[in-house]
């Protein structure tokens, strides 16, 4: 007798479709599983983004620029961003940093008051899982998710060659200081004395913190002026510093006494213009605000992202200064 394999044929057909629904819903359940696995906002819109900014200050046009990039970047990318001004005030920056924790953000960018002291308020928002990018100045003693500053140690020297330049290789110079505990402070004050070292007929007479301020400056440079009338040169971590300087130094500025800046701010380069400052390590403030919010939304959404990123710097002298025009 002739056996049929229909029904069997049948069966096994039913049984593979069968099959294959269940293998269907279990790659999806996997893929589902994966995404969210490790990546908890990788699957997350730009509309979904929020990020918090703290900077150290906003009375400091340098800091003006560097937020106002942040926040064109921020509008491009559809994006909120919540700003808030530390006020040169650690505690205040502490507490701003938890409050975004507390609202959710999904990332930090961060300019610290003070590197160290600012390494708390960073470790909790990591355990809140929140990535942290410093800006302009780095965080010591923890781990971020990446820095982004400018090249200071190179700025530093670079402006230790300019200085020693105008000064036609010797000359007693004063150099002020910016805030204390700040890595940009201490990074251009060390690649300022690398490079003047280079140079043994010019001599450091007086180092003094003036704070990044203007007003600090002007009363700092009074004081070393009482102590050092014969100043021919002075090298500031920052053009409001400069600035400050400038104006103690009266109409020596640029004539007697030759003065080198750092940050390239828009008083800074038209001070360059007028020749009351020789030269200034020009930053892109604007250009800085702007990487770090682009990796911030990187980081955001759990994408790889360098631990470390370098602005470009240039030196600003009354030769190329109408090129800095682009703030």
């Amino acid at each position: 007798m002739r056996l049929s394999s229909t029904p069997d044929s049948a069966g096994d057909g039913t049984r593979g479709r069968k099959i294959m629904r269940v293998l269907a819903i279990l790659i999806v359940g996997a893929a589902v599983g994966l995404a969210g696995c490790g990546l908890p906002n990788a699957g997350m819109t730009s509309d979904d983004l929020t990020i918090g900014m703290s900077v150290s200050t906003l009375s400091n046009p340098y800091f003006v620029q560097f937020r106002d990039g942040a926040e064109a970047a921020a509008q491009r990318h559809g994006v909120k961003l919540t700003v808030t001004d530390a006020q040169n005030d650690t505690s205040r920056q502490t507490a701003d940093i938890q409050k975004f924790s507390q609202r959710h953000v999904k990332a930090i960018i961060l300019n610290p008051v003070d590197s160290a002291a600012a390494a708390p308020a960073v470790q909790a928002a990591d355990r809140a899982g929140i990535p942290v990018i410093a800006a302009d100045r780095g965080v010591s003693g923890c781990e971020v998710a990446q820095t982004v500053t400018s090249d200071n140690v190179a700025g530093g020297r670079l402006a230790a060659r300019e200085l020693a330049k105008q000064l036609s290789g010797k000359g007693d110079v004063v150099v002020l200081q910016g805030a204390t505990g700040t890595s940009a402070s201490r990074d251009r004050d060390q690649g300022f004395t690398d490079g003047i070292a280079a140079h043994p007929d010019i001599k450091v007479i007086a180092r003094q913190p003036a704070d990044f301020n203007r007003a600090k400056g002007q009363s700092v440079m009074t004081s070393l002026l009482q102590r050092h009338p014969g100043v021919t040169g002075v090298f500031a971590s920052n053009d409001e510093m400069a600035l400050g300087a400038i104006k103690a130094l009266g109409s020596r500025a640029g004539q007697q006494v030759k003065v080198v800046s750092f940050d390239g701010t828009p008083d800074g380069i038209r001070a360059v213009q007028a020749g009351t400052m020789a030269a200034t390590v020009a930053q892109q403030p604007r250009l800085m605000g702007s990487m770090a919010l682009n990796d911030a939304i990187k980081a955001a959404k759990g994408q790889a992202i360098a631990k470390s990123v370098a602005v470009p710097i240039k030196l600003a002298t009354k030769a190329n200064a109408d090129e800095f025009w682009t703030f």
